[in-house]
């Protein structure tokens, strides 16, 4: 009997009846497939093609992807900005830019500007997701159409795909990059609305001649702000973005009005201008600005440029230096500048170098070039301008007998007269039109110098004047020319012996004073300015008002010039040593130093840092920098806490005792009214001031003003050398100052200066100090009786017959000293004997 459930035998070896059927059909397909494969080249090939294909979009893809932007970023997006600077009313008075640009809102974009961009550069813009599929595919076409011949395509971007190649991408020609472009296009209306994107666009789109944005090229085209564009205005800055280089240029005008018009012809067609305002706007010239008028007033220059370098010094000049550099950050700087005092402190200062010069001659080129080929970009680069009357800067072309020609910045060629013998070719000169295309030489006076005009009681400083013209050259003599500032040091050796003891009617003796210098050296003996005697015992005001050597070192030797050196550090002048000749000004100091120096005179010992700059704010309006640095704990607080108001702290420094402060200023009204300053009294006002001669002389000096401003000024040439033996502050340098007050006369008050309390005022004879009853003073500048300013308990006593009698022999003494050194100089001169200690130490009369 056979077994039939065994697993064992034939039986069990052989496949199901489903198995059988199935199994030889998968068989033949996939031999039917396997021999198609091997039998099909063109099957094989479509396949490879396939997986290249895949392959390579996918290496395209990670190509692509690779060091791509984030279009995230355009929302925190801050372009490059200018620093805008205003002066002291809030206008603003330069930009510091290598490019134009102003950042606008979109709804302060003019709907006619935003239309006419539209369309010319994208007018489906409002309904595409970031690439226009049609203008793309005849880009396409396009660009197959020119490879291989050198010349470029154009570009079917969108304006999304221009805000990606303008910020996010560059403008590298190549199919990688717009690739890259249409796919962040795609992604930068994901993350920007379109007035966001257009915003972006019209901020950012280069338009030439230096300009990024609508409104900086609104600017730089027509002189104007872009809700002041005409149609036709607003047109022509729509086609610029194909080729500003082109369109911007007057030799290509045909080809701006024949693409301006087409812009306007797209505008009606999209039924955003009527056909008759498009006809209107057709039928305008261009009307471009060949060039701009100036950001500024020239007169702030040397202003201007000690705000830059001090906003270099603090927050760097590039991109790259930081987020509030100067040339990128947008700062926002509100300056000390005053224009009314600024221009009128320019006006005095090149009147009085100009007075000064006279009649001497040319003085000179003011540069030089050997490569005559390219003159005019020389001229150019070297950035030589002049802003005075109608004179202009150009370049000697050729020169003989007198007559020549001079070439300009602009190419102009004009024929110039007045030629002077030692100019030659390639000397870049002054010159001014004397008729039709003739111009003649002009000279800019060699001499040079600087000033300064403060604020005292903010150390604010309110005009700067380095020479006389900022396009001749950056460099400001007010706040960077070391110079020895000679006698008007005087009053702080005179401040220092008020402060260990003296009074103004302390006698002095204006006699012979040597110093013994060493077994080498000998002893060598000071002198009062033209080698003038002394006049016997003086009270310290009149040594002061009368500017006497004799007298200043006597005094800085009683109380000791360790005392007086630390005075002048103390008061910011400058660090010296010991030496008696830095008593006479010796040291070399700056006009804004002692500016700040006097100011703190005039506003009773307290002084303040000397600013240009009031504060300043980043792009955002975020005060970042000020200049008062003080803070008001508990100003802002919600509700009163019942504590006592909050007091904010006193911002100045009190460097000076205030006594002695107004003692000081109180003898330098009387320098103004009878003493070397007398030029200012005809203006009748509450002046104090000193003026200061070098040795040679080489610098004239005048420092001084009023309660409400304190400035000063000094005239020499930049190599030292001698102004002539008539030159002293008091004919030079003090008139120039007076032109300012002249010139400003309305702003200077003519409140007297207040005395500190504890100050008393007494009447005294003011040639003798002594205290005088019963007679008032009189206006008389040179009254017998004046009042004088004394600390507590330090009045003089009573005038009496003695002291008349005094008075008398120290006269007659006086004048048999004076005649005795008279003879004793002109022995001294006959055997070549210099014995002048002030002068071997660098000193000052």
């Amino acid at each position: 009997m056979t077994d039939t459930s065994s697993d064992t035998g034939p039986g069990a070896a052989q496949d199901t009846p489903e198995d059988a059927s199935t199994s030889p059909r998968r068989e033949r397909g996939q031999g039917r497939i396997a021999r198609i494969w091997r039998s099909s080249r063109i099957l094989r090939g479509f396949v490879y093609l396939c997986v290249a294909g895949i392959i390579g979009l996918i290496g395209l893809w990670v190509v692509l992807m690779r060091d791509m932007p984030d279009a995230k970023s355009l929302l925190a997006y801050q372009p490059p900005l200018p620093t805008m600077v205003r002066d002291i009313n809030g206008d603003i008075a330069y930009s510091y830019a290598r490019e134009r640009r102003v950042q606008l809102r979109y709804v302060d974009l003019p709907r006619p500007l935003v239309n006419a961009f539209l369309s010319a550069e994208d007018r489906t813009f409002w309904s595409h997701g970031g690439v226009d599929i049609g203008g793309f595919a005849g880009a396409v076409v396009d660009y197959v159409s020119k490879y291989g011949s050198g010349e470029r395509a154009k570009g079917g971007s969108t304006i999304t795909q221009q805000v990606a190649k303008n910020i996010l991408i560059g403008d590298e020609y190549s199919v990688t990059r717009k690739l890259k472009e249409m796919v962040l296009a795609y992604r930068i209306e994901g993350v920007l609305s379109k007035e966001q994107i257009l915003e972006l666009y019209l901020n950012e789109i280069p338009l030439g001649r230096r300009s990024f944005g609508v409104q900086a090229a609104a600017r730089a085209y027509f002189d104007k702000d872009v809700d002041e564009l005409t149609l036709n205005e607003a047109a022509f800055l729509a086609i610029l973005p194909r080729a500003p280089e082109v369109y911007g240029r007057k030799k290509h005008e045909a080809r701006a009005l024949e693409r301006r018009n087409w812009v306007l012809d797209q505008m009606v067609r999209n039924e955003w201008v009527s056909a008759t305002e498009a006809a209107e706007a057709k039928a305008q010239p261009l009307g471009l600005v060949t060039q701009r008028g100036p950001d500024y007033d020239p007169a702030n220059g040397y202003f201007i440029e000690e705000v830059r370098r001090r906003l270099i010094d603090r927050y760097g000049e590039k991109a790259e230096d930081g987020p509030n550099s100067v040339y990128a950050g947008g700062l926002w700087v509100r300056t000390s500048l005053d224009p009314e005092l600024q221009g009128a402190v320019r006006a005095a200062l090149r009147k009085g170098l100009l007075n000064y010069h006279g009649q001497r001659g040319w003085a000179g080129p003011i540069a030089h070039i050997n490569d005559m080929e390219n003159w005019q970009t020389q001229l150019i680069v070297s950035n030589k301008t002049i802003d005075y009357q109608n004179w202009r800067v150009g370049v000697v072309l050729d020169a003989a007998n007198g007559e020549g020609r001079i070439g300009f910045s602009d190419g102009d060629i004009a024929a110039l007269t007045n030629v002077p013998d030692r100019a030659k070719v390639g000397d870049f000169l002054a010159a001014a039109p004397v008729s039709a295309g003739t111009y003649a030489v002009r000279t800019v006076p060699e001499v040079s110098g600087g000033m300064v005009m403060e604020q005292p009681y903010s150390g604010r400083l309110l005009a700067l004047q380095g020479g006389f013209d900022s396009g001749l050259g950056s460099f400001n003599r007010a706040v960077q020319a070391e110079r020895q500032p000679g006698s008007t040091i005087k009053p702080f050796v005179y401040a220092t012996g008020l402060d260990n003891g003296m009074t103004p009617a302390t006698q002095v003796l204006d006699g012979t004073f040597c110093v013994y210098q060493g077994g080498n050296l000998g002893q060598k003996c000071f002198r009062n300015f033209g080698n003038e005697g002394g006049a016997g015992s003086r009270t310290m005001r009149w040594g002061l008002e009368q500017s006497r050597n004799l007298m200043t070192v006597r005094i800085a030797n009683d109380i000791g010039m360790s005392k007086v050196v630390k005075t002048f550090k103390t008061m910011g002048i400058g660090e010296y040593k010991p030496y008696l000749s830095f008593a006479l000004g010796a040291g070399e100091t700056t006009v804004a130093r002692m500016a700040n120096a006097y100011s703190a005179l005039a506003n009773n010992g307290v002084q303040y840092d000397a600013s240009v700059i009031d504060y300043v704010q980043d792009r955002s309006g975020k005060v970042i920098w000020k200049a008062d640095k003080r803070n008001c704990d508990g100003c802002n607080m919600a509700e009163w806490d019942g504590k006592p108001m909050p007091r904010i702290a006193r911002r100045g420094k009190q460097v000076m005792n205030a006594d002695t402060a107004y003692q000081t200023i109180h003898m330098l009204e009387g320098v103004v009214t009878r003493g070397t300053a007398v030029r200012l009294r005809s203006l009748n006002l509450p002046l104090f001031g000193k003026t200061g001669t070098t040795n040679g002389p080489t610098d004239v000096w005048f420092m001084g003003g009023s309660q409400d401003y304190v400035g000063g000024v000094y005239l020499g040439y930049d190599n030292p050398r001698s102004l002539g033996g008539y030159a002293q502050g008091g004919r030079i340098a003090a008139p120039i100052f007076k032109d300012v007050i002249e010139a400003t006369r309305e702003r200077w008050s003519d409140q007297p200066f207040v005395a500190p309390p504890g100050v008393r005022m007494v009447r005294i004879d003011r040639v003798t100090g002594k205290q005088v009853m019963g007679v008032e003073p009189s206006d008389e500048p040179k009254a017998s009786v004046i009042w004088e300013a004394f600390k507590p308990d330090t009045e003089p006593r009573q005038y009496t017959a003695e002291d008349e009698f005094t008075k008398r022999r120290d006269a007659l003494i006086a004048e048999i000293d004076g005649a005795r050194k008279a003879r004793a100089t002109a022995a001294e001169a006959a055997q070549g004997v210099a014995d002048n200690f002030a002068e071997e130490q660098g000193g000052i009369y």
